[in-house]
Protein backbone atom coordinates (compact mmCIF):
# COMPACT_ATOMS: atom_id res chain seq x y z
CA UNK A 1 0.00 0.00 0.00
CA UNK A 2 0.96 3.51 -0.71
CA UNK A 3 2.20 5.40 2.67
CA UNK A 4 3.13 8.94 3.47
CA UNK A 5 6.91 10.28 3.77
CA UNK A 6 8.14 9.50 6.95
CA UNK A 7 9.51 12.36 8.54
CA UNK A 8 11.25 14.88 8.68
CA UNK A 9 9.38 16.00 6.06
CA UNK A 10 11.01 17.51 2.64
CA UNK A 11 10.74 21.25 0.80
CA UNK A 12 7.07 21.47 2.60
CA UNK A 13 7.43 24.83 1.52
CA UNK A 14 7.74 23.83 -2.01
CA UNK A 15 4.25 23.44 -3.89
CA UNK A 16 5.04 20.44 -6.31
CA UNK A 17 5.77 18.55 -2.62
CA UNK A 18 2.44 19.60 -0.82
CA UNK A 19 0.87 18.56 -4.22
CA UNK A 20 1.94 15.41 -3.65
CA UNK A 21 1.43 14.98 0.22
CA UNK A 22 -2.35 15.67 -0.92
CA UNK A 23 -2.54 13.48 -3.52
CA UNK A 24 -0.74 10.38 -1.49
CA UNK A 25 -3.01 11.38 1.35
CA UNK A 26 -6.41 10.84 -1.28
CA UNK A 27 -4.77 7.93 -1.73
CA UNK A 28 -4.32 6.45 1.49
CA UNK A 29 -8.07 7.10 1.55
CA UNK A 30 -9.05 4.79 -0.86
CA UNK A 31 -6.60 2.27 0.04
CA UNK A 32 -8.54 2.16 3.47
CA UNK A 33 -10.36 -0.99 3.90
CA UNK A 34 -12.84 -1.60 6.09
CA UNK A 35 -14.69 1.63 5.35
CA UNK A 36 -18.29 1.42 5.99
CA UNK A 37 -20.11 2.07 2.35
CA UNK A 38 -16.69 4.10 0.92
CA UNK A 39 -15.20 3.20 -2.40
CA UNK A 40 -11.65 1.31 -1.37
CA UNK A 41 -9.48 -0.96 -3.43
CA UNK A 42 -11.26 -3.92 -2.63
CA UNK A 43 -14.40 -3.47 -3.50
CA UNK A 44 -16.77 -0.02 -4.57
CA UNK A 45 -19.05 0.12 -1.61
CA UNK A 46 -22.22 1.75 -1.68
CA UNK A 47 -21.40 3.11 -5.48
CA UNK A 48 -22.41 2.11 -8.93
CA UNK A 49 -20.92 4.77 -11.13
CA UNK A 50 -16.94 4.47 -9.47
CA UNK A 51 -14.16 2.46 -8.43
CA UNK A 52 -10.85 2.60 -7.56
CA UNK A 53 -9.56 2.90 -11.07
CA UNK A 54 -12.14 6.27 -10.95
CA UNK A 55 -10.65 7.72 -7.85
CA UNK A 56 -6.61 6.90 -9.05
CA UNK A 57 -7.93 8.71 -12.33
CA UNK A 58 -9.26 11.78 -10.38
CA UNK A 59 -6.43 12.04 -7.78
CA UNK A 60 -3.93 12.03 -10.19
CA UNK A 61 -5.71 14.79 -12.33
CA UNK A 62 -6.25 16.93 -9.01
CA UNK A 63 -1.95 17.07 -8.39
CA UNK A 64 -1.25 20.51 -10.56
CA UNK A 65 -4.10 22.09 -9.19
CA UNK A 66 -3.18 21.30 -5.56
CA UNK A 67 0.68 22.79 -6.72
CA UNK A 68 -1.67 25.76 -7.94
CA UNK A 69 -3.59 26.01 -4.72
CA UNK A 70 -0.27 25.71 -2.47
CA UNK A 71 1.07 28.78 -4.57
CA UNK A 72 -1.97 30.63 -4.35
CA UNK A 73 -1.59 30.63 -0.28
CA UNK A 74 2.06 31.59 -0.71
CA UNK A 75 0.85 34.51 -2.81
CA UNK A 76 -1.65 35.29 -0.10
CA UNK A 77 -4.41 35.33 -2.97
CA UNK A 78 -7.97 35.81 -1.88
CA UNK A 79 -10.56 33.24 -1.91
CA UNK A 80 -11.94 34.34 -4.98
CA UNK A 81 -8.89 33.65 -6.75
CA UNK A 82 -9.05 30.03 -4.79
CA UNK A 83 -12.06 29.19 -5.65
CA UNK A 84 -11.32 29.48 -9.30
CA UNK A 85 -8.50 26.96 -8.89
CA UNK A 86 -11.03 24.53 -7.24
CA UNK A 87 -13.25 24.85 -10.09
CA UNK A 88 -10.51 24.64 -12.92
CA UNK A 89 -9.57 21.20 -10.44
CA UNK A 90 -13.42 19.87 -10.37
CA UNK A 91 -13.25 19.89 -14.35
CA UNK A 92 -9.93 18.19 -14.28
CA UNK A 93 -11.28 16.17 -12.06
CA UNK A 94 -14.93 15.35 -14.53
CA UNK A 95 -12.71 15.04 -17.28
CA UNK A 96 -11.07 12.46 -15.82
CA UNK A 97 -13.81 10.43 -14.35
CA UNK A 98 -16.46 10.77 -17.60
CA UNK A 99 -18.25 13.06 -15.23
CA UNK A 100 -18.24 10.96 -11.72
CA UNK A 101 -17.99 13.13 -8.71
CA UNK A 102 -14.97 11.52 -7.10
CA UNK A 103 -13.40 13.85 -5.21
CA UNK A 104 -15.28 17.69 -4.87
CA UNK A 105 -15.73 17.68 -1.21
CA UNK A 106 -11.74 16.89 -1.14
CA UNK A 107 -10.96 19.44 -3.83
CA UNK A 108 -12.74 22.19 -1.32
CA UNK A 109 -11.06 21.01 1.85
CA UNK A 110 -8.19 19.12 1.26
CA UNK A 111 -7.78 22.33 -1.17
CA UNK A 112 -8.39 25.36 1.50
CA UNK A 113 -5.32 23.04 3.65
CA UNK A 114 -3.00 22.61 0.64
CA UNK A 115 -3.22 26.86 0.14
CA UNK A 116 -2.73 27.44 3.91
CA UNK A 117 0.10 25.17 3.82
CA UNK A 118 1.68 27.02 1.31
CA UNK A 119 1.26 30.01 2.70
CA UNK A 120 2.90 28.98 6.51
CA UNK A 121 5.23 26.42 5.70
CA UNK A 122 8.76 26.43 5.19
CA UNK A 123 11.62 23.73 4.04
CA UNK A 124 12.54 20.78 6.03
CA UNK A 125 9.98 22.58 9.50
CA UNK A 126 6.36 20.76 10.34
CA UNK A 127 4.10 23.06 11.44
CA UNK A 128 2.66 23.84 14.76
CA UNK A 129 -0.66 21.82 16.05
CA UNK A 130 -3.56 23.81 14.34
CA UNK A 131 -1.90 25.70 12.31
CA UNK A 132 -3.80 25.25 9.09
CA UNK A 133 -6.91 24.98 10.24
CA UNK A 134 -6.87 28.30 12.04
CA UNK A 135 -5.15 29.84 9.17
CA UNK A 136 -7.94 28.68 6.93
CA UNK A 137 -10.30 30.44 9.33
CA UNK A 138 -8.50 33.37 9.88
CA UNK A 139 -8.35 34.12 6.48
CA UNK A 140 -11.26 33.05 4.82
CA UNK A 141 -14.21 32.26 7.03
CA UNK A 142 -16.11 34.65 6.29
CA UNK A 143 -15.40 34.29 2.22
CA UNK A 144 -16.12 30.77 2.98
CA UNK A 145 -19.54 31.42 3.95
CA UNK A 146 -20.40 34.24 1.78
CA UNK A 147 -19.54 32.17 -1.17
CA UNK A 148 -21.92 31.06 -4.13
CA UNK A 149 -23.67 28.01 -3.46
CA UNK A 150 -24.49 25.23 -5.87
CA UNK A 151 -28.30 24.92 -5.70
CA UNK A 152 -28.85 21.66 -7.23
CA UNK A 153 -25.99 20.09 -5.48
CA UNK A 154 -26.60 17.07 -3.38
CA UNK A 155 -24.98 18.27 -0.34
CA UNK A 156 -26.32 21.92 -0.69
CA UNK A 157 -29.49 20.40 -0.93
CA UNK A 158 -28.75 18.23 2.16
CA UNK A 159 -27.84 21.22 4.23
CA UNK A 160 -31.26 23.26 3.48
CA UNK A 161 -32.52 20.69 4.01
CA UNK A 162 -31.66 19.35 6.99
CA UNK A 163 -30.07 22.80 8.55
CA UNK A 164 -26.76 21.52 9.05
CA UNK A 165 -23.48 23.36 8.29
CA UNK A 166 -21.78 20.93 6.06
CA UNK A 167 -18.61 21.29 4.67
CA UNK A 168 -18.69 25.06 4.32
CA UNK A 169 -19.24 25.62 8.29
CA UNK A 170 -16.85 22.72 8.97
CA UNK A 171 -14.24 24.69 6.52
CA UNK A 172 -15.02 28.12 8.29
CA UNK A 173 -14.20 27.14 11.73
CA UNK A 174 -11.23 25.85 11.18
CA UNK A 175 -11.82 22.13 10.98
CA UNK A 176 -13.19 21.26 14.07
CA UNK A 177 -13.88 17.99 13.68
CA UNK A 178 -10.98 16.96 11.61
CA UNK A 179 -9.09 17.89 14.97
CA UNK A 180 -10.98 16.94 17.99
CA UNK A 181 -12.02 13.58 16.54
CA UNK A 182 -9.94 12.59 13.20
CA UNK A 183 -6.41 13.39 14.35
CA UNK A 184 -6.94 11.92 18.07
CA UNK A 185 -8.41 8.83 16.50
CA UNK A 186 -5.81 8.34 14.22
CA UNK A 187 -2.92 8.41 16.46
CA UNK A 188 -5.51 6.33 18.82
CA UNK A 189 -5.26 4.04 16.70
CA UNK A 190 -1.42 4.16 15.54
CA UNK A 191 -1.34 3.16 19.42
CA UNK A 192 -3.50 0.15 19.56
CA UNK A 193 -1.99 -1.45 16.71
CA UNK A 194 1.65 -0.40 16.62
CA UNK A 195 2.95 -0.95 13.10
CA UNK A 196 -0.62 -1.27 11.39
CA UNK A 197 -1.38 2.04 9.47
CA UNK A 198 -4.64 0.82 7.98
CA UNK A 199 -6.05 -0.14 11.32
CA UNK A 200 -5.08 3.83 12.28
CA UNK A 201 -7.19 5.29 9.40
CA UNK A 202 -10.23 2.69 10.44
CA UNK A 203 -10.17 4.15 13.50
CA UNK A 204 -10.14 7.26 12.35
CA UNK A 205 -12.51 7.22 9.75
CA UNK A 206 -15.32 5.66 11.73
CA UNK A 207 -14.65 7.99 14.62
CA UNK A 208 -15.94 11.16 11.90
CA UNK A 209 -18.64 8.87 10.99
CA UNK A 210 -19.62 8.74 14.30
CA UNK A 211 -18.80 12.72 14.95
CA UNK A 212 -20.07 14.42 11.94
CA UNK A 213 -23.78 15.17 10.20
CA UNK A 214 -22.23 14.03 6.62
CA UNK A 215 -24.33 15.54 3.95
CA UNK A 216 -23.56 12.53 1.73
CA UNK A 217 -25.47 9.83 4.52
CA UNK A 218 -27.79 12.62 4.18
CA UNK A 219 -28.67 12.80 0.84
CA UNK A 220 -28.19 9.01 0.59
CA UNK A 221 -30.36 7.59 3.62
CA UNK A 222 -32.54 10.67 5.85
CA UNK A 223 -32.04 11.64 9.19
CA UNK A 224 -32.86 7.67 9.64
CA UNK A 225 -29.85 6.59 7.72
CA UNK A 226 -27.46 9.07 9.17
CA UNK A 227 -28.65 8.39 12.55
CA UNK A 228 -27.94 4.54 11.56
CA UNK A 229 -24.80 5.50 10.82
CA UNK A 230 -23.64 7.35 13.25
CA UNK A 231 -24.77 4.85 16.12
CA UNK A 232 -23.21 1.93 14.80
CA UNK A 233 -19.58 3.56 14.25
CA UNK A 234 -19.83 4.87 17.30
CA UNK A 235 -20.91 1.49 18.60
CA UNK A 236 -17.69 0.39 17.20
CA UNK A 237 -15.76 2.88 19.28
CA UNK A 238 -17.21 2.41 22.27
CA UNK A 239 -16.52 -1.54 22.21
CA UNK A 240 -12.81 -0.65 22.06
CA UNK A 241 -12.60 0.93 18.24
CA UNK A 242 -9.56 -1.73 16.73
CA UNK A 243 -8.04 -2.16 19.51
CA UNK A 244 -10.64 -4.91 19.61
CA UNK A 245 -10.74 -8.41 19.19
CA UNK A 246 -12.05 -9.31 15.47
CA UNK A 247 -11.94 -5.59 15.10
CA UNK A 248 -11.34 -6.23 11.00
CA UNK A 249 -14.71 -9.04 10.67
CA UNK A 250 -16.78 -6.72 13.09
CA UNK A 251 -15.48 -3.11 10.15
CA UNK A 252 -16.05 -5.66 7.48
CA UNK A 253 -20.04 -6.39 8.51
CA UNK A 254 -20.42 -2.76 9.16
CA UNK A 255 -19.08 -1.57 5.61
CA UNK A 256 -21.70 -4.63 4.20
CA UNK A 257 -24.75 -3.30 6.54
CA UNK A 258 -23.99 0.37 4.50
CA UNK A 259 -23.73 -1.36 1.73
CA UNK A 260 -26.84 -3.09 2.38
CA UNK A 261 -28.78 0.37 2.97
CA UNK A 262 -26.93 2.33 0.12
CA UNK A 263 -25.34 4.85 2.57
CA UNK A 264 -22.17 6.49 1.69
CA UNK A 265 -20.17 8.61 3.97
CA UNK A 266 -18.25 10.34 1.65
CA UNK A 267 -17.71 13.59 3.93
CA UNK A 268 -16.12 11.36 6.18
CA UNK A 269 -13.94 9.98 3.66
CA UNK A 270 -12.90 13.63 2.54
CA UNK A 271 -11.95 14.64 6.37
CA UNK A 272 -10.03 11.43 6.92
CA UNK A 273 -8.00 12.20 3.85
CA UNK A 274 -7.64 16.55 5.17
CA UNK A 275 -6.65 14.74 8.43
CA UNK A 276 -3.66 12.45 6.94
CA UNK A 277 -2.44 15.59 5.71
CA UNK A 278 -2.65 17.78 8.48
CA UNK A 279 -1.10 14.84 10.37
CA UNK A 280 2.10 14.61 8.13
CA UNK A 281 2.55 18.38 8.34
CA UNK A 282 1.75 18.90 11.74
CA UNK A 283 3.89 18.50 15.02
CA UNK A 284 2.56 16.31 17.74
CA UNK A 285 4.00 18.98 20.95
Amino acid sequence: MSALPARPTPAVGDPAALARLAVEALRLELDTYPKPGLVSRIDSGSHDDMDAATFEASAAALKPHFAALARAGAEGLPMAQLRRIGLDAEAAMRAATGGVNTHRGAIFGLGLLVSAAGSLAAPGRALAPGALGAHVRARHARAILDGPVLLHAPGARARRRFRVGGAPAEAASGFPTLYRVGLPALRRGRRARPGDAEAARVESCLALIAALDDTNLLHRGGEAGARFARDEAAAFLADGGVAQDGWRARAEALHRAFVARRLSPGGAADLLAMTLFVDRLERVL
